[in-house]
């Protein structure tokens, strides 16, 4: 909807773009609607693991599997220790008035609120959106609530053309899956290894996997290599580079070795050449137009380079 009068957007160069996803919370009603539950249900299941289709450490564990049907909970979230990679996840909190658990966005966060929101020694633990659901437990939700799952709905500032900052400012509601932790009594939360979360939300964290800061397993799941102790690395690119094709230009021959980067910073048009190692905290700047190259086989740490 459009931010300034909150009527339906309108984009005539792309109709298309004025459309915008629910949110990956519509997988509950979703499941009632189109009758995949009752199915479920009838079929004899009663659990089932759900993940974000950008995490690519997700995968069916037997040993979760069988915890979480002896835990009898309705609802287990998988959790990891936040890091500064990912201090602006959702954080997992105690809803003060009930006890149970809650999962709180950076979109529900207040301006004035950010930087305490982002405290990984206050909020320590965030959400993978790895999810643990029993079904008879989701039934009954419905069941109490009309055929409802009370979900708080999230706003988000937008463009209504991602590329174009110019282009009409559009508010995106959406929910977010993970925020059904406080619709079931009783849920909780498990503490995972981050063998079971490798993001790619974003190019940031699309450059991290491309790197040798990850390793595919014998049994092709992507994780961080033994070296990182479970960090990843924390890259910060240059807004120019948020989406895939602009990032691809920056790597043409690949990308530079991340396995002992603490933190690598982007600012301005940059190439890496072949074989580049970045080790420790590094930032690259180039305050020019034209793009400069980080010359082939340089090997860059704990340092700032003026391109």
């Amino acid at each position: 909807m459009s931010a300034a009068d909150l009527t339906p957007a309108v984009h005539a160069a792309n109709p298309e773009m004025e459309w915008c996803p629910p949110g990956h919370g519509d997988l509950y009603p979703a499941m009632l609607g189109s009758g995949t539950l009752d199915k479920l249900l009838s079929a004899g299941f009663k659990y089932m693991f759900v993940s974000n289709s950008d995490n690519l450490g997700a995968t069916m564990d037997l040993k979760l599997l069988s915890f979480f049907a002896a835990s009898g909970k309705p609802f287990i979230m998988e959790v990891a220790e936040r890091t500064d990679a990912d201090k602006k996840g959702g954080h997992l909190a105690v809803d003060t008035k009930t006890g149970g658990l809650l999962l709180r966005e950076s979109a529900q966060c207040p301006e004035e609120d950010e930087k305490e929101f982002q405290n990984t020694g206050k909020h320590k633990y965030f959400n993978t959106n790895n999810l643990w659901v029993n079904l008879e437990a989701l039934k009954g939700i419905f069941e109490a609530n009309n055929g409802f799952i009370p979900l708080p709905v999230m706003k988000n500032s937008k463009t209504v053309d991602p590329r174009d900052k110019e282009s009409l400012k559009v508010l995106q509601l959406e929910t977010a899956m993970g925020a059904a932790i406080s619709s079931f009594e009783g849920a909780s939360a498990i503490v995972i290894d981050r063998e079971r979360f490798a993001p790619v939300k974003t190019t940031n964290d699309l450059f991290a996997l491309r790197s040798d800061a990850y390793v595919l397993t014998e049994d092709f799941r992507l994780v961080l290599a033994p070296a990182r102790n479970g960090v990843p690395p924390n890259i910060k690119l240059d807004g120019k580079y948020k989406f895939v094709d602009a990032m691809d230009t920056m790597i043409p021959k690949g990308p530079p070795s991340l396995l002992e980067c603490t933190k690598l910073v982007i600012e301005g048009s940059v190439e890496f050449g072949e074989g580049v190692v970045i080790k420790g905290d590094v930032t690259i700047k180039n305050a020019g137009a034209e793009r400069k190259i980080v010359e082939s086989g340089r090997v860059l740490e704990n340092t700032v380079v003026e391109l």
